[in-house]
């Protein structure tokens, strides 16, 4: 290992491998005590009583010994090289010990001392930026600062505070758990998930996560054969691409990974030019690459893991067509419109499965519905009631089933189980009641088994939805149909000549010139500098005509009463230059004016918003919604990470509320859905190839028109990325007034 160098920050860091941080051979503790409440106390408690096997190292300079085991004053002092070292030490002491370690070689350590970024001050962010440098320079990796640790049940190995591993460690399982917090993913999620049955392989609790991340810890548990499923219980990612390709992996081994995202409300819209980036989201746009991406995203930490108990088996139903069978007829009601509600569908049964369940419940002919009440099998006939479900299960019509239970005996609890188990299908166990002659199986006892077994059915619908959509995205993943393919008809080199001597924003008539280079099909304009050249202009174009006005500092010309629409007649053209050049002034005295852009008007369709915003984490992201003016208020838009595919494009639009209005309603036709997605398609690239100029684009409205008469572009705006090497251009806000350029004085 490379010597300490903390000037050194050219290190290339590559994926790392944590075997020995998880699983070390030889572990150092530096502020080791022996006393009980004392954190490193704690810690070094904690570890000897989880049975770790290898060699410990307590270091302290008070102390000669802890617990019979020799201590040592410092690093140095030690007799090998330990795999992993925490440290317990105050802040100033950190970067004395982390040298040390440097110099030792250590491969791996964690920080859970605090007072680094998490203070939110100068001093704090300094000294996180310098123990990054300490990392990047010796090679070095760091869990933490300000964390609390990892636990290893599959090998024994725990070195954290939390009282969630206190008495006989628990059996391992095949669920992996990773979190910035250490009480919320160690005793919320992890110790309430081993309490519902489930085991846990490994969990980890990075806090900053100034070197090591969540997405490190999370790539570890899934390359181990002995995790199946990842939880997540995050604050946010730091790197997309990063992000992008642990998902990927997890869709190419097919181990989902759920994640809850914290701290969603606190995301707000921020001041911007385009409409869309006014009303982007952070949260938002983590919703889309969590969508896109594969990712499972719950809403609270019972979810977690709810999630996990049925998703840990790894077998994904083909669709959402689920049956259910329950006793009772409002059981069965109430199962039907929650399925509903999570998007799953209960079709009805074949005539063969028909047949078999009539000749089971004579009298019911081939009226039985799904979900299905078979209260007299389910109470009194069980090996009717078994067989009546294994007809259901090999219905072509079902993907996934869950059977309900109430109170039944225990025979009936574990022929239910075995069903589960064997079951040719994905299938869950709802058990609402409990047991009507012994008291001792009980769902997590179940659940240990590896039955997924729900004491509600809400929970147990909601992860059936979840398994269908990773089954989905691993069948997507395995054919490449998530893989962008560039449009034809794209000149990358003609649009990045276009905007390369901008900085600052273009207006409309010159976005849409742009944009036409990547084949949007823009109007047919002209720009008049004189009410007689508008006229002109109106008769070339030979129907009717809007005019707007042209001026690098009204971004929205509505709102400046700068805009005339629907006009046929040369004089009608020539009041509304005067109009337009009067409004203009008026709402922007000190305005620099082009001139007017007359337009032609196009046919009627429905208007719909194309956009692009620069996250600081995923980089360019394409939006769609329906536009006009009411974007703001209806805020009926999607997201998607650039560049997309078609596919995607066309998930984003069946997303929106308004999804209908592209089928046609109330005998309007259909929409030209091909052609909008196709936009939405070169949208991205466009965003992804100008990826360092473009910070925002604002289609606003593309008017659709009916099925293969494509789309038009009416307006635009992209902002451009300031040029070191220009002038600081003002840059525009939502209310159209120029901002002061970076550093100005207001």
């Amino acid at each position: 290992m490379a010597a300490l160098d903390e000037g050194s920050l050219d290190t290339i860091v590559i994926e790392p491998d944590l075997t020995r941080l998880f699983a070390p051979r030889s572990v150092a503790l530096v502020g080791a005590t022996d006393h009980p409440s004392n954190f490193g106390g704690r810690v070094f408690r904690a570890m000897l009583n989880f049975g770790y096997l290898g060699k410990i190292y307590p270091v302290n300079t008070r102390l000669k010994d802890i617990y019979g085991l020799t201590c040592f004053p410092s690093i140095d002092d030690v007799p090998e090289t330990p795999d992993h070292v925490g440290i317990i030490v105050s802040v100033e002491r950190v970067f004395d010990v982390l040298a040390q370690c440097a110099a030792r070689g250590v491969p791996f350590v964690t920080v859970y001392t605090a007072g680094f970024a998490e203070t939110a001050t100068a001093e704090g962010c300094a000294r996180q930026a310098r123990l990054v440098a300490i990392a990047r320079a010796s090679g070095m990796r760091i869990m933490g600062p300000n964390c609390n640790g990892v636990i290893n049940f599959v090998d024994g190995f725990a070195m954290t505070s939390t009282g969630a591993i206190g008495g006989p460690r628990r059996p391992a399982g095949n669920v992996g758990v990773v979190s910035h917090s250490g009480g919320l993913g160690q005793i919320t999620v992890m110790w309430r998930a081993q309490m519902s049955g489930l085991g846990v392989s490994y969990e980890a609790s990075c806090g900053n996560e100034a070197d090591l991340d969540t997405l490190d810890f999370a790539r570890f548990m899934l390359r181990s054969p002995c995790t199946d499923i990842v939880l997540m219980a995050i604050e946010s990612f730091k790197d997309g691409a990063k992000l992008e390709a642990v998902a990927r992996e997890a869709l190419e081994r097919e181990k989902p990974i759920v994640v809850l995202k914290l701290g969603r409300t606190a995301a707000g819209s921020r001041a911007a030019a385009s409409h869309t980036g006014a009303i982007a989201g952070v949260d938002d746009i983590y919703e889309a690459a969590f969508r896109q991406y594969g990712m499972l995203r719950v809403n609270t930490c019972n979810e977690l893991y709810e999630t996990a108990i049925l998703l840990r088996n790894r077998r994904w139903p083909t669709g959402r067509r689920v049956a259910s069978v329950a006793a009772t007829g409002g059981n069965i009601v109430h199962v039907a419109d929650m399925g509903a509600d999570q998007g799953l569908s209960w079709p009805e049964y074949t005539p063969q499965t028909q047949a078999v369940l009539g000749g089971l419940l004579p009298g019911y002919g081939s009226s039985i519905l799904n979900p299905s009440d078979l209260t007299s099998l389910a109470t009194g006939e069980p090996a009717m009631f078994a067989r009546a479900l294994e007809a259901i299960a090999d219905d072509p019509n079902i993907d996934a089933i869950a059977p309900l239970f109430s109170f039944v005996s225990r025979s009936q609890i574990e022929a239910g189980a075995e069903f589960i188990r064997a079951c040719r299908k994905p299938a869950a166990m709802i058990w609402i009641g409990g047991c009507t002659d012994d008291a001792h199986p009980t769902a997590d006892e179940l659940v240990a088994s590896g039955i997924p077994v729900y004491r509600d059915a809400l929970p147990c619908l909601r992860s059936i939805r979840a398994a269908a959509d990773f089954g989905e995205r691993v069948e997507i993943r395995r054919q490449g149909k998530d893989i962008a393919q560039r449009p034809a008809g794209i000149a990358i080199e003609s649009a990045r000549a276009r905007i390369a001597t901008v900085s600052g924003w273009l207006g409309e008539r010159e976005a849409k010139q742009v944009l036409a280079e990547y084949g949007f099909p823009v109007t047919r304009e002209g720009l008049a500098r004189s009410a007689d050249e508008a006229v002109r202009h109106a008769a070339q174009l030979g129907v009717r005509v809007a005019l707007k006005i042209d001026s690098p500092d009204i971004v929205h010309k509505t709102d400046a009463g700068a805009v005339r629409l629907d006009l046929d007649t040369g004089d009608h053209v020539r009041q509304a230059f005067d109009d337009i050049m009067q409004a203009a002034t008026r709402a922007r005295p000190d305005a620099h004016l082009n001139g007017v852009l007359v337009q032609e008007m196009v046919p009627r369709g429905v208007e719909m918003i194309l956009g692009v915003v620069r996250d600081p984490v995923f980089g360019p992201v394409v939006a769609v919604g329906f536009g006009g003016i009411h974007v703001e208020v209806l805020r009926d838009i999607r997201y998607r990470i650039a560049p997309t595919t078609v596919d995607e494009a066309r998930a984003m639009l069946a997303e929106l509320r308004g999804a209908k209005l592209l089928d046609g309603v109330r005998g309007t036709p259909p929409r030209d859905i091909e052609c909008l997605c196709d936009l939405i398609v070169r949208l991205s690239w466009f965003a992804h190839d100008l990826r360092e100029q473009v910070v925002e684009v604002d289609i606003n409205p593309l008017v659709v028109f009916e099925r293969g008469a494509g789309a038009r572009v009416v307006d635009a705006l992209i902002v451009v990325a300031q040029r070191a090497d220009g002038p600081q251009v003002a840059q525009p806000t939502r209310d159209g007034r120029a901002a002061p350029p970076p550093g100005a004085s207001t």
